[in-house]
């Protein structure tokens, strides 16, 4: 495919080789966590958005409550264990690019799971009127994209049912959420109309979980989305982003038709060869970034010095010594869960 080859030369560095770990061996199917040891993923970048990968311990500071804490465990070391659930949009508002949602979705799984390493695994959840876990967690990624090249978009959109049940309803990986860490990846719009979980139950869910929330936001070219607000939300409380790979498309291309259709009074007419070659590139953008940032985090790990029964949730924040860079974090956790 277009982004295999690309994406290989990309990850290669990244996805290298590691020496062989005992085989993972799946857990039960209860993600209950009572956090002792605070584990933080963070990422910086520069003002222009490269990754910035050379700091060390000592250009940290992470603060709980306030309160500066001591970093106990620190790495910078590529290809770190993660758990990855892949979380579709099967609705009906991703059926205008759903060929390329499709084959962006098969590259991520191919390039996150690589298959030849226990360090990583996955599972692959879609949603429409329910959520629905197609494959449980796995370092085999083939069951996943087998599955993904079948699938194809009806219906509503349950996205944060779809989000409690990566957090409730699946195999767990022996160690989990320190190593491997919890990673989601989201390939929808972020509009919901079918889940029975609310936003804010979703988010703490997620939080108590110690996920990072990724999306790839398949909302097209001149339409107007007024529910990105909340995986922006789900994405940056968590600690991760959101990408938007069709946005930006008409930019850098010319020759493009830019008279509104009927179709909503939303979306533009598109031109051909131009056209494609630029959404293949935006596609392949948003690839690289969430999974270039997924295996070249910083990994900060503390156990606070305090622990306040009555407060529920205690917020983070984190510091990085240099000047002229973006620090993210997540913005907090649960000390205990419910």
């Amino acid at each position: 495919m277009y982004f295999r080859a690309v994406l290989s030369i990309l990850l290669a560095l990244t996805l290298c080789a590691q020496s062989p770990a005992p085989a993972t061996q799946p857990l039960p199917p209860s993600i209950k966590v009572q956090v002792n040891e605070v584990i933080v993923p963070v990422t910086v970048t520069d003002e222009k958005g490269k990754f910035v990968t050379d700091l060390d311990k000592e250009d940290f500071r992470i603060y709980d409550e306030g309160k500066e804490q001591q970093i106990r465990f620190f790495t910078r070391e590529r290809s770190q264990p993660v758990v990855v659930g892949f979380l579709i949009d099967l609705s009906n508002a991703s059926r205008l690019h759903w060929k390329n949602y499709q084959e962006a979705a098969v590259e991520l799984v191919q390039n996150l799971i690589p298959g030849d390493n226990p360090k990583f695994s996955g599972y692959l959840i879609g949603y429409s009127n329910e959520a629905e876990l197609l494959v449980n967690t796995s370092t085999d990624p083939e069951p996943m994209v087998q599955k993904l090249q079948k699938l194809k978009p009806s219906g509503g959109a349950a996205l944060y049912d779809s989000i409690y049940m990566a957090c409730t309803s699946r195999k767990l990986v022996a160690g989990e959420p320190i190593e491997p860490r919890r990673i989601l990846v989201i390939i929808g719009d972020g509009h919901d109309n079918a889940s029975k979980k609310t936003l804010e139950e979703t988010l703490e869910i997620a939080q108590r979980n110690l996920v990072t929330i990724y999306g790839v936001s398949t909302v097209a070219f001149g339409f107007n989305n007024e529910n990105d607000k909340n995986l922006v939300r789900l994405a940056e409380e968590t600690g991760g982003r959101v990408e938007y790979p069709l946005q930006g498309v008409y930019s850098d291309v010319s020759g493009y038709l830019s008279t509104p259709s009927d179709e909503g009074n939303y979306a533009l007419k598109v031109g051909t060869g131009g056209y494609a070659s630029a959404l293949a590139t935006g596609m392949f953008k948003a690839i690289g970034n969430v999974a270039g940032e997924v295996t070249t985090q910083y990994i900060l790990r503390y156990i606070p010095d305090s622990n306040d029964a009555k407060r529920q949730f205690r917020n983070i924040m984190v510091r990085v010594n240099l000047a002229n860079v973006k620090v993210r974090a997540r913005k907090g956790y649960y000390p205990f869960a419910p």
